[in-house]
């Protein structure tokens, strides 16, 4: 993990660890995956971005877990899961997903699934 990322969690520290969960299995299910920390998200890249980690506070202050972190994918349709905090349809054939994650134990296999949809996604537009 670079300085850059370890950056992006200097506020929120304690959501680290669902982050260095996230990007271990991220990192090894899925090849040639650009992680790219920036001010407000940690952009993943292959050819072209497919997600985002950060702080969005996709669901109300009252229901996110302490800590948390909001995996952000964009897919060719709308996910159909209770684990979706918001979706929207940016453009026609373009959704985009926030998912909040407050435990290790969300980062299974469903939501690498869902990862890896994103990805393939990516790579094949144009």
């Amino acid at each position: 993990m670079d300085q850059n990322t370890l950056f992006f969690f200097n506020g929120r520290p304690e959501a680290l660890p669902l982050y260095e969960a996230f990007e271990k299995r991220l990192l090894s299910e899925l090849e040639g995956v650009v992680v790219q920390p920036q001010k407000s998200q940690i952009t993943l890249k292959n050819r072209r971005v497919f997600g985002a980690v950060s702080f969005l506070p996709a669901r109300k202050a009252k229901d996110r877990p302490n800590p948390y972190i909001t995996v952000t994918l964009g897919l060719n349709r709308r996910l159909d899961s209770l684990r979706v905090d918001k979706a929207s349809e940016p453009y026609p054939g373009r959704w985009t997903h926030h998912l909040v994650i407050g435990a290790t134990d969300e980062i299974d296999d469903e939501l690498m699934a869902w990862v890896r949809e994103a990805y393939d996604f990516a790579a094949a537009k144009r």
